[in-house]
C-alpha cells in the first residue's frame, strides 16, 4: 500500500520510467466519493473529477509505453448504490463521451467497452457504439472501460458462449475460455493497481489477473497523477515475475 509508493519514490532517480514497462495495466479507480466528502462536496463531484483524472492518466500511461489500460468504471454490484448516485453516474458517462471523445480520438486512443450491456439504457449503448466505431483504427493505446462488469459474470458469460457454440467439454481449455472473455482482445494485465487504500480486487478481472502484479496505494483516484503512476511502474520494474513458480524467461511465462 503506502510502502509500495515509498519504494517507487525511493528509486525514482535510479530507475527511469519505462525500464520494464507493463504492456497492460488494470486500474480500480477507488476513492472518488471520499475525495469529494473531504471537500464537503456531493459524491458526484468526486466522480466528475475522477473522469478528468482518467483522461490525464490515459496520456501518461501511453507516454510511458503502456499498450492497454483497463479501468473499472462501474461494477455489477454498483447498482446497489443510492439511486441518485447511480443516475448521476449514468449521466456522467454521457457527458464524458460528449466532452472527451474527440480528444481521445485525436490522441490515438482506441476505446473498448466491456461488461454486461443487457441492463444499460439505449442512450448509453448508442454513445458507446459511437466511441468504439470512431476510435477503432487508433493504435497508440487501447482503453477498455469495464462498465456493469463483474469477474464472476465474465467467467459465466464465457462458459455460456462456449456451450451455445456447441464446444465439446473435452475441447474447452484455458485458451478457448480466454478468447470468449470480455477482454479476449487483450493480453492479461501485467500490473493491477487499486487506489483509495483498499487491498482487495473486488470481483475485477478474476480470470485475467491470475498472475498480475498487485499495487495498492492510499492515494484517492482524483489525486492519482504522474508521480503515482511512475511509483507504480517503478515498483513493477522491481518485481520478479515467476507466473506461479515458472521462471520468468521460460516460454510458459512468455505466453502468460
Amino acid at each position: 500500500m503506502a510502502s509500495d509508493l515509498a519504494i517507487g519514490a525511493a528509486i525514482a532517480q535510479s530507475t527511469p520510467p519505462g525500464t520494464t514497462v507493463p504492456r497492460h495495466v488494470a486500474v480500480v479507480m477507488d476513492g472518488n466519493g471520499r475525495w469529494a466528502k473531504r471537500r464537503y462536496m456531493p459524491r458526484y463531484f468526486g466522480h466528475k473529477h475522477g473522469v478528468d483524472t482518467l483522461v490525464r492518466a490515459i496520456d501518461l500511461f501511453a507516454d510511458r509505453g503502456v499498450e492497454y489500460l483497463t479501468v473499472f468504471a462501474f461494477s455489477s454490484e454498483n447498482w446497489k448504490r443510492p439511486s441518485d448516485e447511480v443516475s448521476g453516474l449514468m449521466g456522467l458517462v454521457l457527458v464524458a463521451v460528449s466532452k472527451y471523445l474527440d480528444k481521445l480520438h485525436r490522441d490515438g486512443v482506441r476505446v473498448r467497452i466491456v461488461g454486461d450491456r443487457s441492463s444499460v439504457s439505449e442512450k448509453l449503448l448508442q454513445a458507446w457504439d459511437r466511441a468504439e466505431k470512431l476510435t477503432e483504427g487508433n493504435r497508440r493505446i487501447t482503453l477498455a472501460v469495464a462498465f456493469n462488469y463483474g469477474g464472476r459474470w465474465d467467467v459465466l458469460q464465457a462458459c455460456r458462449q462456449a456451450l451455445a457454440e456447441g464446444l465439446k467439454p473435452e475441447d474447452l481449455d484455458e485458451g478457448e475460455l480466454t478468447r470468449r472473455m470480455a477482454l479476449g482482445f487483450a493480453p492479461d494485465p501485467d500490473l493491477f493497481i487499486r487506489t483509495g487504500g483498499e487491498m482487495r480486487i473486488s470481483n475485477f478481472l478474476l480470470w485475467q489477473a491470475a498472475y498480475s502484479e498487485l499495487f495498492f496505494t492510499d492515494c484517492l483516484w482524483p489525486d492519482f497523477g504522474a508521480a503515482e503512476i511512475d511509483a507504480a511502474l517503478r515498483a513493477y520494474a522491481l518485481r520478479d515475475r515467476r507466473f506461479g513458480g515458472v521462471d520468468a524467461d521460460s516460454p510458459a511465462a512468455q505466453r502468460a
